[in-house]
């Protein structure tokens, strides 16, 4: 059984994390990392199974994360980091040049965890339906998660891969969606509505779940009901209803911190709610 509260110090670390890393280099997107640290801490810690020891990009006998929204890297990193995938001390290198924790996810440099380049937006879930048939190709029965963002929906070629998993049975697939109704530009409902989304992706003929995103709890619960209906002939995706900029009051349900650093100032109030747990890098 989890325990919930060690999973939830394990996000308050993360979560200084992204901060001190955007702040050092003034840039990156903390608004999106804040929002979904818990279930990507949820997902590693938790749920997946892989061996962070022994990375390969097959990743055969393992369950898989493709993240799609690239530029929610801090996030990740310093997941990846504190899961053993790499020093825990390279997370100071983020965004600095030559260095293999650039701001969008890479694989050019080897960097352990990673699989795909990402954060041209709606690629992840085309890649993540690939490697799904490929684990049934070879008969691996371990599962593909992914994470998208609600703005990511706005990209054609989502539509498209999820009209092919639902047609091809694709059904060792759980993609998740960072539904906090903000994008870059502004809120959903302004720039471009999503209408009743839940009802889109039932049409498409998935089976849909939702779960709030920012309570651990309700994450491994939700959860493991997901991977339970997995299997079963149908692709499933979980609306991860979150508040961006979770566990930082300043930030939290605007769009305004989508790519936006703080301050000295603001940093030091961001970090003085949020409890050091694991260290700091």
């Amino acid at each position: 059984m989890a325990d919930i509260n060690k999973l939830q110090d394990f996000a308050s670390q993360v979560r200084r994390d992204i901060l001190r890393m955007v702040h050092a280099v003034n840039s990156g997107h903390p608004g999106g990392s804040l929002g979904s640290t818990d279930f990507v801490t949820a997902l590693y810690q938790d749920i997946l199974s892989y061996d962070s020891s022994n990375f390969t990009m097959e990743g055969k006998g393992e369950d898989i994360f493709y993240l799609s929204n690239g530029h929610i890297s801090p996030m990740w990193y310093s997941i990846l980091a504190h899961s053993g995938f790499f020093a825990v001390s390279e997370l100071a290198t983020f965004r600095k040049i030559g260095t293999r924790l650039q701001g969008h996810p890479t694989t050019a440099e080897g960097l352990e965890g990673i699989r795909i380049a990402s954060g041209s937006l709606g690629q992840g879930l085309s890649v993540a339906i690939g490697h799904a048939q490929a684990k049934k190709l070879d008969n691996d029965n371990h599962i593909v998660y992914t994470l998208h963002g609600d703005g990511e929906l706005d990209e054609g070629q989502i539509w498209e891969a999820v009209l092919y998993a639902a047609a091809k049975k694709v059904d060792n697939l759980i993609a998740t969606v960072d539904y906090n109704k903000q994008q870059i530009d502004g809120p959903i409902e302004e720039v471009m509505s999503l209408g009743d989304l839940a009802a889109k992706w039932k049409a498409f003929g998935w089976i849909v779940m939702e779960m709030k995103g920012n309570d651990m709890a309700d994450i491994i619960k939700v959860m493991a009901q997901a991977k339970e209906a997995a299997h079963q002939g149908k692709p499933i995706v979980v609306l991860m209803h979150t508040e961006m900029g979770a566990g930082v009051d300043f930030m939290m349900g605007t769009h305004k911190w989508h790519g936006v650093a703080p301050n000295d100032e603001q940093l030091a109030n961001a970090l003085g709610q949020l409890p050091e747990t694991l260290g700091d890098y």
